[in-house]
């Protein structure tokens, strides 16, 4: 493998933490003997647990008025590919990259996936781009994509989609992640009803485009760029247009797509209820679409996500493999380092799930005690699960203290003097 920090600079920083490790590592693990919960049972679960980093996410994203450029920033999706690859080698949870295209578009694709491959990564669901015109597009997507007036517009969305779907055969993907931007700013600008009718008739031309063992995952957004209406705008939308489409076709949960104080944790439960719970993004939020670090804002909320997908798991139903990614968009931060930080805060929810004494739950559920039922998740919630993550980590060959081997490393800092710079712009690159 051609790894791109060095096993003795990760070895060096753990020297420095180990035995501080260890010891708060035996002492959580006295404590949760207690409650007949097997540490290593627990850290083997997380050392098994993985969540995607998108290419895009390697780079600063932007507002809709400027985007602020870092030095050393990658500028294609093989630089994209390095960075991801340091934060996989030191946080051990994120060995996949979910492209976007055409952003990270190249000539041969079976390289691509060899290069991949070489830095300790593989690819997750690819991810089509039709709310954005590209240069020497035929037709502009400003009526909307697979839901446009414009048939020669949808046919192109159309196309684009079943492009995707063989690059990512050929990166070995299984998944193809669908939003679009469509609909509207202005009250009577469409017709709600045909706007769907026209995105389930493309949309059911790219599902035709499927493999047999692939899955298409359909991304809600409440709204942005479109103010008044959105075409798929919710779990509802998305669930209906999954089973019109049909088995393959799946729903995707991104945390900032929802309405203000919506109970997304019960959306969860819903969809894996009727078997439509494909994936999740995660990134959390203030006010609207933030794509701000994953726990940065709302952690407890991210512990209830995962409380219902550790019953989702315990309870599989019609099945439970659902696609994780991180999907943020950072404007002020170092990008390795709040993917880092998010990898953290998205794997300690994890662990904490993990610890939720279910048996007690159910009991105090079925007897109505709220009281206990609320303090069963109170109890795990508490719990400091640092340990757990750093040491399954370590045995990986992880760093201890991620963000500090990752400062040690000076990765910025020497990209900067080899990389060439990132232009001014708005928006994710």
């Amino acid at each position: 493998m051609n790894l791109p920090l060095s096993a003795e600079l990760i070895a060096e920083t753990n020297a420095r933490e180990v035995a501080a490790l260890e010891d708060d590592y035996g002492s959580l693990g006295r404590k949760l003997s207690r409650s007949g919960i097997d540490i290593d049972a627990i850290k083997h679960r997380v050392a098994n647990f993985s969540v995607a980093v998108p290419s895009w996410g390697a780079g600063r994203g932007g507002t809709r008025f400027a985007k602020f450029p870092i030095a050393g920033e990658p500028t294609n999706i093989h630089e994209k590919l390095e960075d991801c690859a340091v934060i996989q080698q030191l946080s051990r949870v994120t060995p996949r990259v979910s492209p976007h295209f055409p952003w990270d578009k190249v000539s041969d694709y079976a390289a691509l996936r060899e290069e991949a491959a070489s830095l300790g990564l593989g690819f997750d669901a690819v991810n089509s781009n039709t709310f954005q015109d590209q240069p020497g597009q035929a037709h502009s997507y400003s009526t909307g994509s697979l839901s446009s007036t414009v048939e020669a517009t949808r046919q192109q969305a159309v196309e684009h989609n079943i492009e995707c779907i063989e690059i990512g055969r050929q990166l070995g993907s299984t998944d193809l992640t669908v939003w679009v931007g469509d609909g509207t700013n202005f009250p009577g600008q469409q017709d709600f009803a045909r706007s769907l009718d026209r995105y389930l008739d493309a949309a059911a031309q790219v599902y035709a485009a499927l493999p047999g063992d692939w899955r298409m995952l359909l991304e809600h957004k409440m709204f942005e760029p479109a103010f008044y209406s959105t075409v798929i705008s919710d779990w509802g939308s998305s669930i209906l247009a999954a089973q019109e489409l049909g088995p393959k076709a799946k729903c995707l949960v991104d945390l900032g797509h929802h309405a203000p104080n919506v109970n997304i944790e019960q959306i969860v439960a819903r969809l894996h209820r009727f078997g439509k719970l494909g994936g999740f993004h995660f990134n959390d939020s203030k006010y609207g679409d933030d794509d701000l670090d994953s726990g940065s804002i709302n952690p407890h909320q991210l512990f209830l996500v995962f409380n219902e997908l550790v019953e989702a798991e315990l309870n599989p139903r019609d099945g439970f493999n659902p696609s994780y990614m991180i999907d943020q968009s950072h404007n002020v931060t170092d990008p390795i380092e709040s993917m880092l930080s998010s990898a953290e805060a998205i794997s300690q929810c994890y662990a904490k799930a993990l610890l939720v004494d279910r048996q007690a739950l159910h009991a105090a559920q079925e007897a109505n005690d709220t009281m206990m039922a609320f303090q069963a998740l109170r109890r795990a919630y508490t719990i400091d699960v640092a340990p757990i993550l750093a040491m399954a980590r370590m045995e990986a060959g992880g760093a201890i203290d991620v963000l500090t081997a990752y400062r040690d490393s000076q990765w910025r800092v020497r990209k900067a003097q080899e990389r060439k710079a990132v232009g001014l712009g708005a928006g994710i690159v």
